[in-house]
């Protein structure tokens, strides 16, 4: 088992209940690009990119529904999803079975773009998986501030970790600190960092340090494999050897405005 599938597999042990919600409480919107919905427009809707016209939103979040509280693997959400997108024609490359014509282009390009594909199904499965779980966690971990008013930053650390998530590995803040709105994870494809609550009795225990972000937040411009810029925040933290930054897009904390059943 790799490291992205123990991952998932972890995940699934918890309690599907706020995640199921939290995928739920969303609302459905077609998008030609991951960016046509940024940041806090991506809490509170479901996407996916270039699915416009197909009439198969609902049935991948359906899916993703179904292996959350079903606690299913990728092979089976896809082997039960493949042959809907097969049959509304969201599948392979963009071009034409009749007349062989490219019907969508990648921007500025020659080249097809992709639509339904292992490949991506395995990204949305794991990306969104991750992400409504890792929301349930934050509601879970927001109710229990009274007895753990602190949160650490845990980073995977092994020769896949991101330089610039590693950098923020073992950091402490109070849960209502600036830098869970730029650091609550994940922060980018596949990434597999986390936050665990701590206690004050666990902070004095292990000796931690916690920190604070106030006035370290950075906002540069990141180049694009398309040559567009785009707007990133990033921490800029003392002691650290580099700055910690999400990827393009992940700069936010995609559960804070869930508020669970309970609220």
């Amino acid at each position: 088992m790799n490291v992205d599938q123990a991952t998932i597999v972890a995940a699934m042990k918890m309690p599907p209940d706020q995640a199921v919600e939290f995928l739920r409480s969303k609302g459905l919107q077609v998008s030609d690009s991951w960016r046509d919905l940024w940041q806090v427009a991506h809490r509170r809707a479901f996407t996916v990119a270039r699915s416009a016209g197909y009439d198969v939103l609902e049935d991948i979040r359906q899916a993703l529904l179904d292996a959350l509280a079903k606690g299913e693997s990728y092979q089976q959400f896809t082997d039960k999803l493949t042959p809907t997108l097969q049959a509304k024609g969201w599948w392979g490359k963009a071009i034409d079975k009749a007349t062989g014509e490219i019907t969508t282009y990648h921007p500025d390009s020659s080249r097809p773009v992709e639509l339904g594909s292992p490949r991506r199904l395995k990204l949305i499965y794991e990306q969104n998986i991750q992400t409504a779980f890792m929301a349930g966690r934050y509601r879970s971990m927001k109710d229990s501030t009274g007895t753990h008013p602190y949160w650490q930053y845990v980073a995977v650390l092994d020769s896949r970790t991101r330089p610039t998530h590693r950098a923020m590995n073992g950091r402490v803040f109070r849960h209502d600190d600036v830098a869970w709105s730029v650091a609550y994870p994940p922060n980018g494809w596949r990434c597999r960092c986390r936050a665990t609550p701590l206690s004050e009795s666990t902070l004095r225990r292990e000796g931690l340090v916690v920190g604070s972000a106030e006035g370290y937040v950075q906002q540069v411009d990141v180049p694009q494999k398309d040559g567009s810029m785009l707007k990133v925040k990033r921490l800029v933290l003392p002691g650290m050897d580099k700055p910690f930054q999400p990827d393009a897009g992940w700069d936010y904390n995609p559960a804070a405005d869930y508020h669970g059943s309970n609220q």
